[in-house]
């Protein structure tokens, strides 16, 4: 885990790391337990220092499975490679790799998921997708600069998202941290009242 957040720091994302284990066989629970050891860790945490001291564990809405959506996947073709703007001045590449659509309270929605350029070529992490979003609970109950999820690629034409697991990027804690701002092409008009919460009102 630590060679991976490390990785990802000096690259200007902040993913969560997904380690060895699948992703996908996480339930929403152990997620959400993990993600609260590493942020508890001295040597993994992105949290400032006096943060730290204090740290309780992060504060998450109730797990819902109105929230684990199947969606329809729909991969890119003849997309360019392209610099997502960060919180910071650094520029990584990126590459739309698909469209997740779904519905949520009758709804129909579409979210674009990202292929990081440079993690692709890190050995198990080939298949590695990245979906920012953000929601109308941006700014309220969770941050005001989006959430990210960590997905891989499917292997069929579709493919679920589990919006409990969706985490806040290190600049929510740490302003020295460079984190993707979220494409304004996967700004929902609902809220997601799953995953982590903002960290200080």
């Amino acid at each position: 885990m630590k060679n991976l957040l490390v990785l990802c720091c000096l690259a200007s994302i902040s993913f969560v790391s997904i380690a060895q284990e699948s992703h996908e066989k996480l339930t929403a629970k152990d997620f959400q337990d993990n993600l609260n050891k590493e942020y508890a860790s001295k040597e993994e945490s992105p949290l400032m220092a006096e943060d730290l001291k204090n740290f309780k564990g992060l504060d998450f809405y109730p797990i819902s499975e109105k929230f684990i959506v199947e969606a329809q996947f729909v991969k890119a073709s003849k997309e360019k490679v392209f610099k997502m703007k960060t919180t910071g001045t650094r520029t990584p590449e990126y590459i739309k790799y698909g469209e997740l659509l779904f519905k949520l309270d009758d709804k129909e929605y579409k979210l674009n998921v990202y292929q990081n350029v440079e993690l692709t070529k890190k050995e198990g992490y080939a298949d590695y997708l990245f979906l920012p979003f953000s929601d109308l609970s941006c700014g309220k109950e969770s941050y005001i600069g989006g959430r990210y999820i960590d997905m891989r690629i499917p292997k069929g034409n579709t493919v679920l998202i589990d919006f409990n697991k969706a985490y806040n990027p290190y600049c929510a804690y740490n302003h020295k941290y460079s984190c993707p701002i979220v494409p304004l092409d996967n700004n929902l008009e609902t809220e997601i009242l799953a995953g982590v919460k903002k960290f200080h009102d």
